[in-house]
């Protein structure tokens, strides 16, 4: 379990972390999202022990971070830019990390082969999804409970993003947690089971990702004119609507909300519910539509 508690980080003058609370059991594929600088990168390196916070408690199995440095082994940390020497091989990168962790290396040959990889690659000469590949099978061979991933599907192919989702899905039966961050929603829609999106340093939203999806609703509205139309309404909570010549796309908050009984007949020829995905969710609650 993770458990984080009243977490704060400054730069400076700069509150990176303000008050930050999260809890997490076993099981868990968590999507850490948000805007460049809203300091998911940050949160990652505090949970991991990098970065010590102003104050704030964070748990890992009940024990402090500060307190047992032995916890750090049930923890992997991958940034999105990790540094390796010049000439190192993906066999010196599991060396380094095999005096760290109880290593697997069966685990760590299976999934190079998966990814078409050999120990023998040097870093240096590999492309940026080879070497997030590398880094992959080595957070999975390292048997740490808790991946921090971040940027984790940067770089990767569709086909390694494939692979590396079903390599989650089958740890994940291990009880294992993971914290992902990536700036595609798409990729975090089809793997997580829950997400917190951070803003200015604290979580805006938080919960399970598809009964947060539940409770927003998507219509497509085609109306009579082109003239602009502004839906207005106090038994509705409208989070988002925009208008492109006769289409009308109005979201709003609620899982019994209906517009049919509150936009007049007179106006529209037809109203289609749609789906809603994370990337849609993630722009109406951080505020990048019209309204």
């Amino acid at each position: 379990m993770i458990n984080v508690k009243n977490l704060n980080k400054s730069f400076g003058k700069l509150d990176v972390i303000n008050n930050m609370n999260l809890e997490l059991e076993p099981g868990t594929i968590f999507g850490l999202v948000g805007v460049n600088g809203a300091g998911k990168s940050t949160f990652l390196k505090l949970l991991s022990g990098v970065l010590i916070p102003e104050y704030g408690v964070i748990k890992i199995d009940q024990q402090s971070l500060d307190e047992n440095q032995d916890v750090k082994k049930n923890i992997f940390f991958l940034s999105d830019q990790p540094i390796h020497s010049h000439g190192m091989t993906i066999k010196d990168l599991r060396n380094l990390y095999h005096v760290f962790y109880p290593f697997d290396n069966a685990k760590y040959l299976s999934i190079l082969s998966l990814f078409n990889l050999s120990e023998n690659m040097s870093l240096s000469h590999i492309s940026k999804g080879m070497r997030r590949q590398a880094y992959i099978a080595i957070a999975f061979a390292s048997n740490a409970k808790y991946l921090l991933l971040d940027e984790v599907f940067d770089g990767l192919d569709p086909i390694a993003r494939l692979k590396f989702k079903q390599l989650m899905i089958e740890e994940n039966q291990a009880d294992k947690i993971f914290i992902l961050t990536s700036h595609s929603l798409r990729e975090l829609e089809d793997i997580c089971d829950s997400f917190g999106i951070i803003d200015e340093g604290r979580f805006k939203r938080f919960g399970h990702l598809s009964d947060e999806l539940s409770r927003l609703k998507k219509y497509r509205i085609i109306l009579k004119d082109i003239l602009p139309y502004q839906l207005t309404t106090s038994s509705l909570k409208i989070l988002f609507q925009q208008q492109e010549g006769r289409v009308l796309t109005v979201v709003i908050e609620g899982e019994h909300s209906s517009l049919e009984n509150t936009i007049d007949a007179k106006d529209y020829h037809v109203i289609d519910e749609l789906p809603i995905n994370f990337e849609e969710y993630f722009m109406v609650y951080q505020g990048g539509g019209s309204k």
